[in-house]
């Protein structure tokens, strides 16, 4: 068996990108997450240390979804609102129409649906992507589904149909960047 250690916060550092550089990068994932009347301040937070991690084009609030700058967001972005590119949005349809007139997204949402089709089954034609995220109690909108090209879902093998909004967050945009690898 190999012998192995864990690194050094000085080590990792030495592989990552300063927070100038996160900030001032023109190559990032093609994906635009788009949360869409989020309640929970600290899940929003954790979604802009995911969106960080990996180094998406951008994250986008919509309606009543909590933007920075506030000390709760950053409690859990710890300094991701620094590195990701934000903007807000009154509304869904504004967002959307962004993210498909400017950047020439596809526009998914996150929600299960009688034509969902797994996270899992992304293909780089798919890309560039807007991913929308809704709400923890009621999910993505009937708006935003009907603005939406497709839909995306986690499947579920237990007795639970849903995950938290930040984890189910981090499992699509994560298979973004298996698929653009």
């Amino acid at each position: 068996m190999q012998w192995m250690r864990k690194l050094t916060y000085e080590e990792i550092q030495k592989q990552r990108l300063t927070e100038q550089e996160a900030s001032e990068s023109k190559t990032r994932l093609p994906v635009i997450a788009i949360l869409e009347d989020i309640r929970s301040l600290y899940n929003v937070g954790s979604m802009f240390r995911t969106s960080d991690g990996a180094h998406i084009e951008a994250l986008w609030t919509v309606g009543y979804t909590p933007h920075p700058p506030r000390k709760e967001i950053e409690k859990t972005a710890l300094g991701a609102t620094r590195t990701v590119p934000t903007r807000h949005f009154a509304t869904i349809k504004e967002a959307i129409d962004e993210a498909r007139n400017v950047y020439n997204a596809k526009i998914a949402s996150l929600e299960i649906t009688s034509n969902s089709r797994s996270v899992f089954e992304l293909s780089p034609e798919d890309f560039p992507l807007a991913i929308v995220v809704g709400n923890e109690i009621t999910g993505v909108s009937p708006e935003a589904i009907s603005f939406s090209d497709f839909t995306l879902e986690i499947p579920m093998h237990g007795a639970k149909h849903s995950l938290n909004v930040a984890v189910a967050y981090g499992i699509a945009v994560f298979e973004c960047v298996k698929t653009n690898l």
